[in-house]
This record gives C-alpha cells, sequence and structure tokens, in this order.
C-alpha cells in the first residue's frame, strides 16, 4: 500500500489553489473553466478533482485561506498592551492585503459569489462575524485603558474601521495609480483621531 505524504499532498494543494487564483483573477469564478485551471496547474481533470472534487470547492478554499490570514493579522497585534495602537497596526495591514491587486479581485470575485453560493455566503459572513468580533474585543479593550473615547459605540466603529481599511480593493480597481503606502499616514491619522479621546 503507498504512503501518503502530507507534504506533497498540501504543496499540490497549493499549487493548485496558486493556478486558480490566477485564472479567477483574469478572467473570474464564471469565466474560468476547470479545463483552464487544469491547464494553468499543468495536470489532468482526475487529478484536479482528487483535491477539488468541483470549482466551488476551490472557491470555498480561497475563502477558508482569507479566513486564516485575517486571523494571523489579528494573533500578531492582539496582544499588544496598548489596544489603540493594535487597532491601528491591523487596519493599516487590512488596506495592505487588501490593496494587492490579484487580492483586490479575487475579494471581488468571492463577494459577488457570496451572493449566488449559500456556501461561500456561510464563509464570508463566518469571517466577517469573527473579524468583527475581534475588533470589538480590543475597542473595549482600549476603552477601559483610557486610550479609546468612552462614547464610541464599539459595534459602530468596528463596522466603519474595517469598511475604512478593506475599502482599498476598490482603489485598486478603480485608481490605477493607488499605492497604498502613499496612504497610510493618513489612514493612521484619520484612525487615532477617530478614536482618541
Amino acid at each position: 500500500m503507498r504512503t501518503i505524504d502530507p507534504a506533497k499532498m498540501e504543496a499540490k494543494r497549493r499549487h493548485i489553489l496558486d493556478a486558480a487564483i490566477d485564472c479567477f483573477s483574469r478572467n473570474g469564478f464564471h469565466g474560468t473553466s476547470t479545463a483552464a485551471i487544469c491547464a494553468a496547474a499543468g495536470m489532468s481533470p482526475g487529478n484536479l478533482f482528487h483535491y477539488f472534487p468541483t470549482k466551488a470547492s476551490i472557491i470555498e478554499a480561497i475563502a477558508q485561506e482569507d479566513q486564516l490570514a485575517t486571523a494571523e493579522i489579528f494573533a500578531r497585534w492582539s496582544e499588544t498592551d496598548d489596544a489603540l495602537t493594535a487597532i491601528e497596526e491591523i487596519v493599516l495591514e487590512f488596506m495592505r492585503l487588501a490593496s494587492e491587486p490579484v487580492y483586490a479581485r479575487i475579494s471581488i470575485e468571492i463577494g459577488a459569489e457570496a451572493t449566488r453560493n449559500p456556501d461561500v455566503n456561510a464563509l464570508f459572513l463566518a469571517n466577517e462575524e469573527k473579524v468583527k468580533g475581534r475588533m470589538v474585543s480590543l475597542i473595549k479593550r482600549g476603552i477601559t485603558q483610557g486610550t479609546i473615547d468612552t462614547t464610541l459605540e464599539s459595534d459602530l466603529v468596528a463596522t466603519w474601521l474595517i469598511a475604512l481599511a478593506e475599502g482599498a480593493v476598490g482603489r485598486v480597481v478603480f485608481d490605477r495609480g493607488f499605492d497604498s503606502y502613499v496612504h497610510e499616514p493618513m489612514l493612521r491619522r484619520i484612525v487615532r483621531k477617530t478614536l482618541q479621546p
């Protein structure tokens, strides 16, 4: 009996996802066939379907990877003593991520697919709920520390901080000259001015 090497399986899975992301970012989910993904990945349909039985399962895997990426951003900063600094850095990391051209195009595709596909929608909503919950917790901590305005409603503030950072997706698509690093000082100022007492 042949033994399965988990590292090789994960590498192959990663290779397929990278090929699919490249195809999706150029042609959209519905404009990309499984044959196109197979060609980009350099494998047969049978091999592809061994890892991902449907195109929808590839889309779900991309959405799950986005969950992991946002969780890692929070993990990097959530233990920072000053909650306001943590929030500021998380919002900036979100903007940097959202302003990567391929990420921006895939985010728009996932958002559109979430309106049609209940499984993708469920993943999308679960990720949004986790991100917002983590942000609310940091805002409440900052209020307790006295570094964030006590009159602010943490739920509303979290919603708009996330929307502000993720708005970079639209800027990348509609403003070809958008450079996240140029905009970082302004975003820092907006976050500080909004949150500080």
